[in-house]
């Protein structure tokens, strides 16, 4: 057991410290440390890669349940290749070692931190791919029965960066299974700016370790890759959800951004299903929130590269965090009738 602070535990480099930190180095340790914590009547917070966290300054009383599990295994089913990993191996070299053994499938999701147990939590997605479109199996633990199973993806009520796994800790994943493509060619490429990259028409298919390179390259240029010397990657990824707008509301809802910024300026905008998805991004930069915005000097920034990015520059706080992300989100509000919805989950916290 040790007491460092959460701050050491996230992507963001914020948070206050823990009564307690368990580190959980298998799945067995994991269900033991959970098992002792609630006979305990212990609060419990589990965190794996720390990458979609925003964590009070005043930390956690409670235990923190570190998630360092590193088991991973190929397997076929029916002809089809899928690999398993336990919810602590890291979720970048997951992806790097399904490309490096021939297989394609996650290299649209490279780049992205944290931990492979978070993954289907949230339903992470970029450049096209989410993995509720690679998504074999999810094994979670059920702590108030005090039994592991493995879940089907179609009762996870998967969508748009949610499933019925996360805003709560009764339920945790411990090992998660994915499809994958052989032969290392990706899925067929469903991103302009990815598959320009790459010199391919959307709906061609490329090999996967190209693939991989280009997402690494377009997510360094926008700050999404992590690095300790660029406090550009010291956030929690995207921090806002693009907008979805219902069908009923999205004519007047575009009517009234089209006032704002002119007739002739387009405003990006893509189907979701009978729904329709904006630009949180470019909704930010247009309600006047720049890169770099509020200035050289402010312990807490959008990022340099990219303004959906909140950043810690070294000495922020997360209250510092919280005051930009309302100061952002209201001012979004404000300008377009669109309300920003946070992606991070928050322990004590709140906007």
């Amino acid at each position: 057991m040790t007491s460092p602070t959460i701050a050491d535990l996230t992507t963001l480099h914020l948070g206050g410290p823990a009564r307690t930190i368990v580190e959980a180095s298998s799945t067995a340790a994991l269900v033991e440390a959970l098992t002792a914590c609630d006979d305990a009547g212990t609060r419990v917070l589990v965190i794996g890669g720390g990458s979609n966290l925003v964590v009070a300054d005043e930390g956690f009383d409670g235990t923190v349940v570190r998630i360092t599990s590193a088991e991973l295994a190929f397997g076929v089913d029916d002809g089809r290749p899928f690999v398993t990993a336990d919810a602590g191996v890291e979720w970048d070299g997951l992806v790097a070692h399904t490309v490096a053994n021939g297989f394609g499938g996650l290299e649209c999701l490279s780049g992205i931190p944290g931990s492979t147990g978070a993954t289907p939590v949230q339903n992470v997605g970029a450049y096209g791919v989410e993995i509720a479109d690679t998504l074999r199996s999810v094994q979670v633990y059920d702590r108030p029965g005090g039994r592991l199973s493995w879940v089907a993806p179609d009762a996870l009520g998967l969508r748009y960066r949610h499933s019925n796994l996360k805003h709560r800790d009764d339920r945790i994943v411990t090992r998660v299974s994915f499809w994958l493509r052989n032969g290392a060619v990706s899925a067929p490429l469903a991103y302009r700016e990815l598959a320009r990259a790459l010199g391919r028409d959307e709906g061609q298919t490329a090999e996967a370790e190209h693939v991989r390179s280009a997402v690494l390259a377009l997510r360094r240029s926008k700050g999404m890759v992590l690095d300790a010397d660029d406090p550009d990657t010291f956030s929690a990824g995207s921090f806002f959800t693009n907008p979805i707008i219902s069908a009923a509301e999205s004519a007047a809802v575009i009517a009234q951004i089209a006032v704002v910024v002119g007739p002739d300026v387009t405003i990006p905008q893509f189907p979701s299903g009978a729904d329709l998805k904006l630009s949180a991004g470019w909704l930010i930069e247009q309600a006047g929130f720049t890169r770099g915005y509020p200035g050289a000097g402010a312990p807490v920034r959008l990022s340099t590269k990219h303004t959906l990015a909140l950043t810690n520059r070294g000495t922020g706080t997360t209250a510092d965090l919280l005051a930009l992300a309302r100061e952002v989100r209201d001012g979004v509000e404000a300008r377009f009738g669109v309300r920003l919805i946070p992606e991070p989950v928050f322990v004590n916290c709140r906007l």
